[in-house]
């Protein structure tokens, strides 16, 4: 199953300031602002949902072909990318802008002043797909992530003009897509990802019940964070499929995105819905128990350990035996 994940690519820059931004401020000073801060911490994170669902599925032994627009700066990225498994010919690369960027400083008490810099990817807009598809013989899903908005309603459009399942998974995104974008990018789509808060999001930016969503997709799949999973298709009893186990709960970032990369591998290898979820969150977990979400280590080894110890082992057996 060859799967093209599109959507942002970016670094996450971390700083950590041990002092009190509010010690900082002056109360009759604030409509002149001019401050710098001596940080202690710089985390440099490679992030960006597209190349994390893709870094995933690369740990989990696919081949997915990463589609987005970034910087000159993003060799290095790139490189790390291929060493675990992601095609990345897919990427267009700007001429003028740099690789998105996230920069956030967070003070002792957990406030933070933060920019992103969207950069690169506003140049997403200009990728088409067909011609990807065409050089590699063919893309049996496109994954829709966040992304340049109307980049999105491109993929989600040529996918269906050109008879391309595709997954819809805006994300962060919906909070700034107005009705009828939404109501673009969802119609059609075999696979429909969100959490709680976005998939009501949904609902009421694009006017339509849960019923009426439902009519228009092939599956919900609706992450629950430690509640696990459930997934909903019309005429069909609702799935719920219940978290994997996390020894230690680090850091969540990217764990949505790992839960993806797991249910489309899981996918890929002739699974069911149920156990596609399992695979899902045996994936994130992998995720959660470290800080960054592309710093886990997944191995065959490791995800079948969990799925025993989550799901028992005879799904760990049927995984066993899809999985190259």
């Amino acid at each position: 199953m060859r799967i093209a994940v599109t959507g942002s690519i970016a670094t996450d820059h971390l700083m950590t300031f041990e002092g009190r931004f509010a010690d900082q401020l002056i109360a009759d000073q604030l409509t002149q602002v001019s401050l710098s801060f001596l940080v202690d911490e710089l985390e440099v994170r490679r992030g960006g949902v597209a190349a994390n669902i893709s870094f995933g599925l690369g740990c989990l032994g696919l081949n997915p072909i990463l589609v987005g627009a970034v910087g000159a700066d993003f060799a290095d990225y790139a490189a790390w990318l291929e060493r675990h498994g992601v095609d990345t010919s897919g990427v267009h690369v700007s001429e003028m802008r740099h690789t998105a960027r996230f920069v956030c400083t967070t003070d002792r008490d957990h406030n933070q002043i933060a920019s992103f810099y969207a950069g690169a990817m506003a140049e997403a807009r200009n990728i088409e797909l067909w011609p990807l598809a065409q050089r590699l013989g063919g893309i049996d899903l496109v994954v829709v992530g966040a992304n340049d908005p109307e980049a999105m309603i491109r993929h989600s459009e040529e996918c269906r003009v050109r008879g391309i399942n595709f997954a819809a998974d805006p994300s962060q995104q919906l909070a700034r897509m107005e009705g009828p974008e939404v109501r673009s990018l969802v119609e059609g789509a075999q696979y429909l990802f969100a959490n709680e808060y976005e998939k009501a999001l949904t609902e009421q930016k694009t006017g339509w019940s849960d019923a009426e969503v439902l009519a228009r997709v092939g599956a919900r799949v609706t992450t629950l964070g430690a509640k696990g999973v459930r997934i909903d298709q019309a005429g069909e009893p609702s799935l719920h499929i219940p978290a994997a186990h996390v020894s230690e709960a680090v850091d969540p970032t990217g764990a949505g995105d790992a839960f993806r990369a797991g249910f489309l591998a899981a996918l890929s290898w002739g699974l069911d819905l149920d156990r596609c979820a399992q695979v899902g969150n045996a994936t994130a977990a992998h995720c959660l128990e470290v800080s960054g979400p592309q710093e886990y280590r997944l191995t065959k080894e490791s995800l079948l350990e969990r799925m025993a110890r989550s799901y028992g082992d005879d799904a760990a057996a049927e995984v066993a035996d899809r999985m190259s």
